[in-house]
């Protein structure tokens, strides 16, 4: 598929067919993670691949209630698969205390920006992006329920930025649904560029 074409493919997705994923195009997708920016390349990043039907079914119990109750259809318990996007902090740390990125003060320095966030954002654009170069669509939400971390057995020092959700999609109209009719319109590009 040419890039144009993947990310005009790349969209969120709350409808999904229930058709599994082969495992082939799953492990295509996730090896993104090796490619994905880390600071230093710290590789800070932590996926888990969640296909198991009665996980999924408990992760949706936690999570889908509030997303229905707004008019939505399920979405997260239709989706065969969702991936915990995670990062472990302490990787950057442990990266930059190393001899050839320490400060002239002998430290790992300040970091003005919580890079490892960062490149979480980053790693859920390029899962999208190989998703949709599968035929895949995606969706996203946030870690907003308790006992998330510990139903998927995330491990302690992984923090979680979110789940994407993955399958064949189901709106194939490619429509504004209803949900969505009040949003806003695109922001002009001249209002967000700035050239110089």
């Amino acid at each position: 598929m040419d890039f144009a074409d993947v990310l005009r493919a790349r969209r969120m997705v709350r409808s999904y067919r229930p058709d599994a994923v082969p495992e082939d195009v799953l492990r295509r997708i996730v090896q993104v993670v090796h490619r994905a920016p880390s600071a230093g390349f710290s590789q800070g990043h932590r996926l888990i691949v969640v296909t198991d039907p009665e996980l999924r079914g408990k992760i949706a119990e936690l999570t889908e209630a509030p997303y229905v109750e707004s008019g939505m259809k399920p979405w997260i318990s239709v989706a065969p698969v969702l991936i915990a996007v995670g990062v472990r902090e302490e990787s950057y740390h442990e990266r930059y205390r190393q001899p050839d990125k320490v400060t002239d003060e002998g430290d790992e320095g300040n970091w003005p920006v919580p890079f490892w966030w960062f490149d979480s954002g980053s790693l859920l654009v390029m899962l999208q992006l190989a998703a949709a170069n599968e035929g895949l669509a995606t969706g996203f939400f946030g870690p907003h329920a308790d006992g998330l971390e510990e139903l998927i057995g995330l491990p302690k020092d992984v923090g979680l930025s979110g789940f994407l959700t993955l399958g064949y999609s189901d709106d194939n109209a490619r429509g504004v649904t209803a949900s969505l009719t009040h949003r806003p319109k695109r922001i002009p590009l001249e209002d967000l560029v700035t050239w110089r």
